[in-house]
């Protein structure tokens, strides 16, 4: 069974999102406000497997709820739920942490799919022992470095960093297209399923974290490097200079 946190203030939407998750098997439990479903993650006896987290909440907002978990090292799924048509907030989502994103008001059955999702990840990445086939087939190394994808997870300079889902996701975008300048609209619109018109500050705030995990200055990065006036180009063999 496992255990999902509902974080919302209106409670027709906690409450009814308890029930029909209950009725899938899970066992939920419903807050109303960041400060209390912060308590609960970094402090509770037992851990959660998958959150569903509200943007709009009193006090502290979705985001920094969200925001503290990560920096806290709480790498728990996070399924934010977003106002509709707010492609900004996606991305203040995404940049907080949160794994994947739906835009209220949503189909009950869209969301049941979205936390499976995120359950079935969460399963792949705590297995023990995954076959080494399938390890290999979702891991990528280069230079020293190592990108598990599976366990979403960066190895470099004797280092583990993990990832979130869109880190994970962005990252392996530019990992299969080595060499290319990737647009940022490409980034949005194949990466995050966001229009390519969104603005794009939130990428380049993600390529400065991975950046950090991958490069030995990242103030000078050889492997991520920035197009100008275009977007980004993974180069897995390493260069000396941006252009």
């Amino acid at each position: 069974m496992s255990r999902i946190l509902v974080v919302d203030d209106e409670p027709h939407i906690a409450d009814g999102l308890r029930f029909n998750l209950q009725a899938e098997g899970h066992d939920v439990t419903v807050t109303y406000d960041g400060e209390q479903a912060l308590a609960l993650l970094l402090e509770g006896d037992e851990p959660f497997d998958v959150v569903i987290l509200d943007v709009m909440l009193p006090g502290k907002d979705g985001f920094e709820t969200a925001a503290e978990l990560r920096a806290a090292g709480q790498y728990v799924p996070i399924l934010m739920l977003t106002a509709r048509g707010r492609a900004d907030d996606v991305l203040r989502g995404f940049e907080a942490g949160a794994d994947d994103y739906l835009p209220k008001p949503f189909e009950l059955t869209i969301l049941l799919a979205r936390v499976n999702g995120l359950l079935r990840r969460r399963r792949w990445n705590e297995r023990d022992t995954p076959a080494a086939e399938d390890a290999a087939a979702d891991s990528y190394a280069f230079a020293g470095r190592v990108l598990d994808f599976g366990a979403m997870e960066v190895r470099a300079q004797g280092r583990s960093f993990r990832l979130t889902q869109m880190e994970s996701d962005l990252l392996r975008y530019l990992v299969q297209h080595p060499g290319q300048a990737v647009s940022r609209g490409a980034i949005l619109e194949n990466v995050w399923d966001l229009h390519g018109s969104t603005d794009t500050r939130a990428i380049d705030n993600f390529i400065v974290r991975l950046r950090r995990y991958i490069e030995d200055k990242p103030s000078s990065p050889r492997f991520l490097l920035t197009v100008r006036g275009v977007g980004y180009r993974f180069v897995p063999e390493g260069t000396e200079s941006s252009t």
